[in-house]
């Protein structure tokens, strides 16, 4: 009975030095590129938002609209304030919204295999620029220059 204490005690040890080295089956992906598709069309949300650009809109609409009677143009100064306050807000929920949907798009896997297959089904769903991590590496997802759908090794 004695000798089973040891044993198992050199049992528990092995299984806990595996479980903090990780699996010794999974090989970490070369950092080269890899192909996706022949062409990057059906991408979801690949157009983005610009936020200054809406800002900017936001302003000239603003802007073009009548002045609040009983005021007129070189009363103004109040009325550009009133402008930028409503365009800011819009402006800052731009950005987070940008935050957020940056934060959801990183994807997660422990294979290069089970990556490209996914990202090849459900192409529609990802966007440009979302960041993919295999076995511990980051790749983006990206086009090249003749308009392939590839994952290229983030640099840092």
């Amino acid at each position: 009975m004695t000798s089973a204490v040891p044993l198992k005690l050199v049992v528990l040890l092995a299984v806990a030095a595996m479980g903090v080295s990780g699996c010794a089956h999974s090989q970490t992906p070369e950092r080269k590129i890899y192909f996706i598709s022949d062409e990057a069309g059906g991408v979801g949300g690949s157009g983005g938002y610009d936020c200054d650009e809406e800002f900017k809109q936001c302003m000239k609409r603003c802007w073009d609209k009548r002045y609040p009677w009983p005021h007129n143009e070189p009363q103004s100064g109040w009325y550009h304030e009133r402008c930028e306050q409503d365009c800011n807000k819009a402006y800052n929920d731009c950005e987070d919204e940008k935050e957020e949907e940056a934060k959801r798009k990183k994807l997660k896997f422990s294979r290069m295999d089970d990556a490209i297959a996914w990202l090849r089904s459900h192409k529609a769903e990802v966007a440009l620029g979302t960041v993919v991590i295999i076995a511990g590496v980051a790749f983006v997802l990206t086009t090249g220059g003749s308009g392939a759908l590839i994952l290229a090794p983030l640099a840092l």
